[in-house]
């Protein structure tokens, strides 16, 4: 038990009444009289003891408490970034009504708003206390007890109480994007998100049936046989290619690090895999990961919507390492575990001083398979330009800022010049770039 700030104004009066009279010594003899020390010391005694009883009886009344259960609510799975709702219920089976505080034992990768609360236990009832928590890393999470503390009668004393179960949260990568994706058709959906279609060109896509001609198809689309015998102009309809297969390599190392508000670079790549993702599989093509940099860790490409939850599960607790990520040796895993052809993504931050090691690298992988490289850019770059200048220190940033995105561009140009599809956006926007450049792909039939 713990005393209320109920119970420290009942001590002060006594205690004050103890000074008063230890004082009555001090005072000079002319202001002495003998009648009020005895009376001081008999008023003092007298008030301790009663607030002596009145703290013994009001605490004993919480010795006998008994019939609290507490019970947590929540998501199993959670969203960075994004409030979801806890509940708290208490059940009480006493007879009293009783006041109480409410603590929940939150994760500590998590904010929360609300999590202290205070209110009633009615008798023989329940009650409900709700708030929102928001987790800021990804991986497992725990909560811990309810601590729950009962007021006595009067209000004099707490009792603390450690109920509730320990449980366990995923925190997974921010899946809004992919959950408003399912509610929509493909076509409604590309427009909401900024991604286009665009016009297939003919080649490198699967035949998917004849029908008449219509205004707009190309020359190339007219199957000269058909239309002779049908004495009229047919076109043959085309679909994406299907069956193929899509390979992320997810660059883990310390340069994924850098926060972009309260996301980091990892954060931004891992949404912008998930859509993509999403939206490969949707199209019937398999999806495969490789995570570098930290520890690696392996997916073979897996076909199927319902598959999301594998990738999902494979990589919603990976942190970016502290080390520098061996690009050489990352490609060459991939290699050894993938011979197929695929489209291979590589999600990183590259800049102009790694950009010749990783050139060479990616050359071997050009032998078989198409790859991408999906550079996230920098915003404090970015900030850099649009703040005013006004000394010779702001200049030096500028100046600084604007060389270093010059590099930037000279290395993307080299990939660029070398076959290598190259996707440089903030990490804000990667997610809609890389699904655009993907449908791209898909429809001039690069893959």
């Amino acid at each position: 038990m713990r005393p209320t700030p109920r119970t420290y104004p009942l001590l002060c009066c006594w205690l004050l009444t103890g000074f008063v009279a230890a004082l009555n010594n001090w005072v000079p003899a002319s202001w002495n009289n003998p009648g009020w020390q005895p009376a001081l010391v008999f008023l003092w005694q007298v008030t301790g003891i009663l607030a002596g009883l009145l703290l013994l009886v009001d605490g004993l009344s919480l010795r006998g408490i008994s019939g609290i259960t507490v019970e947590r609510r929540h998501a199993e799975n959670l969203a960075l970034g994004v409030w979801s709702k806890v509940d708290i219920i208490i059940h009480y089976q006493g007879t009293q009504r009783r006041p109480i505080e409410v603590f929940d034992h939150y994760p500590d990768q998590c904010d929360a708003q609300l999590a202290h609360q205070t209110g009633m236990l009615d008798a023989n009832a329940a009650a409900i206390y709700s708030y929102r928590i928001r987790a800021i890393q990804r991986g497992d999470h725990q909560f811990g007890h309810t601590d729950v503390l009962v007021g006595s009668a009067l209000g004099l004393w707490q009792r603390r109480i450690a109920e509730g179960e320990t449980s366990t949260i995923k925190v997974f990568p921010n899946f809004a994007a992919v959950s408003q994706y399912t509610t929509m058709a493909m076509e409604q959906q590309s427009s909401q998100l900024g991604i286009r279609l665009q016009q297939m060109r003919g080649q490198g896509t699967e035949f998917r049936q004849l029908r008449e001609f219509r205004q707009g198809d190309s020359l190339r689309q007219i199957d000269w046989n058909s239309s002779a015998r049908q004495r009229k102009l047919i076109s043959r309809d085309y679909q994406e290619e299907r069956d193929q297969q899509v390979v992320f390599l997810v660059d883990c190392g310390r340069r994924m690090r850098s926060k972009d508000s309260e996301l980091s670079q990892l954060d931004h790549g891992l949404n912008a895999m998930l859509l993509m993702s999403y939206a490969a599989l949707k199209q019937g093509d398999s999806v495969g990961v490789l995570c570098f940099g930290s520890e690696l860790r392996w997916l073979k490409p897996v076909k199927g919507i319902a598959n999301l939850s594998k990738i999902l599960n494979r990589v919603y607790d990976i942190d970016a390492s502290t080390q520098a990520s061996d690009y050489n040796e990352a490609i060459k895993q991939l290699i050894s575990r993938h011979s197929k052809r695929a489209l291979v993504v590589l999600l990183s931050n590259i800049r102009d001083e790694n950009s010749e090691d990783l050139l060479a690298s990616i050359k071997l992988l050009q032998h078989k398979h198409l790859v991408v490289l999906a550079n996230l850019e920098e915003p404090e770059v970015q900030s850099m330009l649009d703040a005013p200048v006004e000394n010779f220190a702001d200049s030096l940033r500028f100046c600084g800022a604007i060389h270093y995105l010059e590099q930037r561009n000279q290395a993307s140009g080299r990939f660029n010049r070398n076959g290598i599809l190259t996707v440089n956006s903030s990490p804000q926007t990667m997610p809609v770039a890389l699904v655009n450049r993907y449908y791209e792909i898909k429809r001039e039939g690069l893959l």
